[in-house]
């Protein structure tokens, strides 16, 4: 096949799920409820966190942060997707495509350390909770949340540029409903094994060096509980952890079922699959995951209501 460089594609073809019309309909409903769910939630928690001054703690600190990076992640996503899918044509431009996948691998390489640092801050809750707020004084939290921004960005940048400069063959038809990396790089008409080695290692720093904090964070939760006498004290312990863990196994196994596999055993239609739980469905549950069990955030949004 014929080379050729970057500056040269003037588009992508978007396949999407066009190969089922009707699927592909019902898809885009789904898609589009979710985003809307996303929005609404996720933009509620930041208000009542920001209004109400009992939640300017740590750990709505951190939500806050997460419920920022979920609303932009989807945003970088779903508005395109929908345009592809009610439009006339699923194109999109070059360089639309450099700066979807860009923008969405450092906002979700973001979440996966700021996943890291909630379970710190719950580790540091339950097991020194008369120190709690000492060591997670504001200036940690910000300096925290910062290292996760930056480390997301790093990231990206560091990827995107690896597989902008590989050399993509003559036909442009991306198989997925949105730009994602791994599909691009298999446009590529060279041997990309170099490129995945090299980007090995910040994948392994984005992903498995977080789950290895959040696990051994959560073994000492656990082995910190199971000490207490008082069965409202585990109770309570739990009821701070739960939603932040399942959060977690939400997300990251998604992801890491997708970005750790080899290449050559990733399937298309599972991709496209998996992509669309992580990238539209988790960001929606994550406001109700945070809130269905959360005490003070539903007595925040109800003072609220009341108020207005």
């Amino acid at each position: 096949m014929t080379k050729v460089n970057g500056s040269s594609v003037k588009h992508f073809i978007l396949v999407g799920f066009s190969e089922y019309p009707r699927a592909e309909f019902i898809l885009s409903l789904f898609a589009a409820g979710f985003y809307m769910m996303t929005l609404t939630g996720n933009a509620a928690i930041i208000l009542v966190s920001i209004l109400d001054s009992r939640l300017h703690t740590p750990m709505y600190f951190f939500l806050r942060n997460l419920s920022f990076l979920d609303v932009f992640f989807t945003t970088s996503v779903v508005p395109q997707m929908l345009v592809n899918m009610w439009g006339k044509n699923n194109h999109i431009s070059y360089l639309g495509c450099m700066v979807q996948f860009t923008v969405a691998l450092a906002l979700g390489s973001t979440e996966c350390v700021l996943l890291a640092v909630m379970a710190i801050d719950r580790y540091a809750a339950v097991c020194w909770p008369l120190r709690y707020s000492t060591i997670m004084h504001q200036q940690i939290c910000h300096l925290l949340a910062a290292i996760s921004w930056m480390l997301g960005i790093g990231n990206s940048l560091f990827q995107s540029s690896l597989a902008i400069a590989l050399p993509l063959c003559g036909h442009h038809h991306v198989d997925h409903f949105v730009c994602e990396l791994l599909i691009i790089v298999k446009l590529s008409c060279v041997d990309t094994r170099p490129t995945e080695s090299k980007k090995l290692v910040p994948r392994l720093i984005i992903l498995i060096v977080p789950v290895c904090v959040i696990l051994t964070s959560y073994a000492c939760i656990a082995r910190a509980v199971l000490r207490m006498k008082s069965a409202e004290g585990r109770r309570k312990a739990f009821g701070t952890c739960a939603s932040h863990l399942t959060v977690v196994l939400l997300f990251y196994g998604t992801i890491m079922f997708m970005y750790l596999q080899p290449k050559n055993n990733y399937s298309q239609h599972q991709g496209k699959a998996l992509a669309f739980v992580y990238t539209i469905v988790a960001p929606s549950m994550n406001p109700l995951i945070y809130t269905l069990r959360n005490k003070d955030v539903k007595r925040a949004v109800r003072k609220l209501m009341l108020k207005h």
